[in-house]
């Protein structure tokens, strides 16, 4: 019975830790893939674990009746949290509140479990093995779940399903719970009653689970959800209104069809059309092969290899027909090939050459994004960039966030790069800001490929341009052991959001 009692505490500690990471991650969804919402909820998390530890200690009667409680408590709460909070959340105003209010809760009530199988467990273990075992077996069970989280159960069963699922889990550590001290327990067939009746509600939830993220998706986005998934590294959702294509990842737009155009000709011809003869093109990021297509507009091309971290993004968008036909099937080309790869890790290994290098990543919002926009990976760039070659780096709004702008050209300035800021309207997003690099002085190219519906000779000289609303001096340089930029990044789009 011991060990059974000890396996408890792995399942428990497991648990508790999905949990939080779960409303981590969902935090991030819904409110901006965002350093503050994880580190906010860890703390609120453990806060209110400790608040439960402390309040432990008033419970001296019925303990192991009321551990049965607390887990189905648990289960309860945390199995139905994600769905709670996903169907919430245009709907209410304050939804803080609930999240941090649901964390708490949570929380509390792991902290308060336990210590108290701890003390149930005191009279099956001397004092030093009974810590040693329950916190062995505790920090195994959390490793598991932190395994578990971003390998299996983010991208195979998403945040909803694996809530449901470990509230299961929670549950039937109650119902074992009440069968191995069935003697010991008042009110054991009532309890027996409710544990069964709260698993059946957890199991209903789990087959359910895509019902209720289709529901509260179509509630988010004005238009009709076409696809959605999880990947291991962001949540992915295609919205469609009439000819209309909209991507979006962890809830920002990336892109509407009816003028991504205007972003893309404007990353990709502007650098790439000053070049003679260009022959070999790096793309880091761009899983939509959208700045592919323009790429491949240029015949002396020879190869693009395009670095993108999501293989479900890529694989989406090679496979796809509506998306296919948007970006003029250029990821099979073959003359294109795909690395699913981490951007800095693949640049740190790179032994080639490249004539132009486009960078197409999210915007800095965390600092696993934020690492990309560092004078470490520039460095990198900068030992792939030829001599006589060119690149462009998307560098979010200089108008809502100027700072992160220019901190960016700093950044970029600091490791020897020569720079040449420009940017361009795009209706879904409003002004959009790009910095060209080189080894050399640039020239607005006069020339660009047949076809192009935004660019031309007239227009690319006007990019340039930037009022003063759009201009602030930064000498700031984001670095590794910094990640200036994050911060500036969150602090200028909350204000602008609110």
């Amino acid at each position: 019975m011991s060990y059974v009692l000890l396996f408890s505490v792995f399942v428990i500690a497991t648990c508790g830790l999905v949990y939080e990471l779960i409303a981590g991650a969902l935090a991030s969804y819904l409110l901006g893939d965002s350093v503050t919402q994880f580190s906010t909820i860890i703390g609120v998390y453990l806060f209110s674990m400790g608040i439960g530890s402390f309040f432990s200690k008033y419970v001296n009667k019925n303990l192991i009746g009321k551990f049965v409680q607390v887990e189905l408590l648990i289960g309860l709460i945390g199995g139905f949290s994600a769905a709670i909070l996903f169907v919430s959340f245009e709907y209410i105003t304050s939804f803080r509140i609930l999240l941090y209010g649901l964390v708490s809760i949570t929380g509390t009530l792991v902290g308060f479990e336990i210590p108290i199988l701890m003390r149930i467990m005191q009279t099956h273990f001397e004092f030093k093995d009974l810590v040693s075992k329950v916190f062995t077996f505790d920090y195994i069970g959390a490793l598991l779940a932190s395994l578990l989280f971003p390998l299996y159960l983010v991208p195979h069963l998403g945040l909803v399903r694996s809530a449901f699922l470990f509230g299961i889990f929670n549950v039937l550590v109650a119902i074992w719970t009440l069968y191995l001290f069935k003697d010991e327990i008042p009110w054991v067939r009532l309890m027996k009653g409710s544990a069964f009746a709260t698993l059946i509600s957890l199991v209903l939830g789990f087959i359910y689970s895509d019902r209720i993220v289709s529901f509260s998706e179509a509630a988010s986005y004005q238009d009709k959800v076409i696809y959605s998934k999880s990947s291991r590294y962001q949540r992915i959702i295609l919205t469609k209104s009439n000819d209309d294509f909209r991507l979006f990842l962890n809830g920002n737009l990336q892109f509407s069809s009816k003028d991504e155009y205007r972003y893309h000709e404007a990353l990709i011809h502007v650098g790439l059309a000053s070049l003679e003869e260009p022959k070999k093109v790096l793309v880091l990021g761009g899983g939509d092969g959208l700045a592919v297509r323009e790429i491949l507009k240029y015949p002396s091309v020879e190869e693009v290899i395009l670095v993108d971290l999501d293989s479900e993004m890529t694989d989406l968008f090679k496979t796809n027909d509506a998306l296919t036909k948007l970006n003029l099937n250029s990821f099979n080309s073959p003359k294109v090939k795909i690395v699913n790869e981490d951007a800095f890790l693949w640049l740190k290994n790179n032994t080639e050459k490249f004539d132009f290098i486009a960078v197409d990543f999210p915007d800095p919002s965390n600092f696993s994004v934020g690492k990309l926009y560092t004078n470490s990976f520039y460095r990198l760039m900068k030992s792939a960039l030829s001599e006589s070659g060119v690149g462009v780096v998307q560098s979010t709004s200089p108008y809502v966030a100027k700072k992160s702008f220019w901190c960016v050209d700093s950044t970029l300035k600091s490791v020897g790069f020569k720079t040449t800021p420009y940017h361009v309207y795009v209706p879904a997003f409003g002004d959009w800001g790009y910095i060209l690099i080189s080894n050399h002085d640039f020239k607005v190219p006069e020339k660009y490929p047949d076809g192009l519906r935004f660019l031309s000779p007239e227009v690319a000289k006007t990019l340039l341009v930037f009022p003063q609303d759009m201009i602030v001096a930064s000498h700031d340089v984001n670095k590794l052991n910094n990640q200036i930029l994050v911060r500036y990044f969150e602090e200028e789009w909350a204000d602008y959001v609110h």
